[in-house]
């Protein structure tokens, strides 16, 4: 990770905090041996990750982290409580909103190790969206410009439903959330039955889906996608809209107006080495899907363009 970390040990053994200390030697370590001391300075400079140390004396550590953990802003910022083997069958860890706990004595390479998983998971866990739970922007940007770092040869297509907000404006978000939520299913499973071990699946947001998968299983994914999209959807709609194969909304400048059934469009861009930064490959795809999008019908549409030699 490029940017240095702010870690918090609340905790009065010196030894406890130089074994971590070496076990994350690059991270920015602030320590306070009293519980009480630590409050105000702990939610004006929220940190990275926090540590509490069982042993505390002044303070319950178990109520510090309740009090932490009950201000939403600071709900994401992991916290490891470090224990003793014995304090294990007294801790009720089903109600405590800990993320993890290392037990005494710590062992160097074993904190190291159990450090970096938590802060992974935590960045995985506020990446994600939230109603879907695929992974976001930034592990979408990571995973596209690794692969490009990597020169490896891919295929990377976004996802977008057409008529998806008159759908929201008549049927409401729930109902709308459920059409989403189906629509991440038909990917996850299409690129996870097809794709291989360098397949890939993210949700931009809202309606906006990438999926990357090995260049000769695009038009595949593809086909696959839209098949079972378009016979999925309408059972969505109510049946006299349904039947009619439109409904009756209001668009974007408040006009009412007739809109079909829900499509979707796939862009497709193949990376032969060509690109080399993930704003490349986005620029790309948005072009492409400004032309899938043209079509009222599900449609995918593929840039196969390789480098000039």
């Amino acid at each position: 990770m490029n940017k240095q970390q702010d870690f918090f040990l609340i905790s009065n053994s010196v030894e406890l905090f130089k074994t971590l200390k070496k076990s994350f030697p690059a991270a920015n370590w602030t320590v306070f041996e009293r519980g009480s001391g630590a409050i105000e300075f702990l939610f004006n400079n929220p940190p990275q990750l926090l540590l509490l140390d069982k042993d505390l004396k002044d303070v319950d550590p178990l109520h510090l982290v309740s009090l932490f953990k009950s201000e939403n802003v600071y709900r994401q910022v992991p916290v490891v409580l470090i224990l003793d083997k014995e304090d294990l069958p007294s801790i009720d860890f089903t109600h405590l909103e800990i993320d993890d706990f290392i037990l005494k004595p710590i062992k160097e390479d074993i904190a190291r190790v159990r450090l970096t998983l938590i802060l992974s998971r935590a960045a995985r866990s506020l990446d994600a969206n939230p109603l879907t739970k695929l992974p976001g922007n930034t592990s979408i940007i990571q995973k596209i410009q690794s692969l490009l770092d990597q020169q490896k040869e891919f295929a990377l297509a976004y996802v977008d439903l057409d008529h998806f907000k008159s759908f929201n404006d008549k049927y409401g978000f729930s109902r709308g959330d459920e059409v989403l939520m189906m629509t991440a299913r038909i990917i996850v499973n299409t690129i996870r039955a097809i794709g291989g071990p360098e397949s890939f699946v993210g949700h931009v947001g809202g309606d906006d889906f990438i999926f990357i998968v090995p260049t000769d299983k695009a038009e595949k994914a593809c086909e696959l996608i839209v098949e079972s999209f378009d016979s999925i959807v309408p059972n969505f709609y109510d049946p006299e809209d349904r039947e009619q194969g439109k409904i009756v909304s209001t668009d974007r400048q408040g006009k009412v107006r007739e809109f079909p059934l829900m499509a979707i469009s796939i862009a497709v861009v193949f990376n032969y080495g060509q690109l080399k930064h993930y704003g490349e490959a986005a620029q790309i795809a948005m072009n492409l899907k400004k032309v899938a999008k043209k079509n009222p019908k599900s449609n995918y549409v593929l840039d196969r363009r390789k480098p000039s030699s």
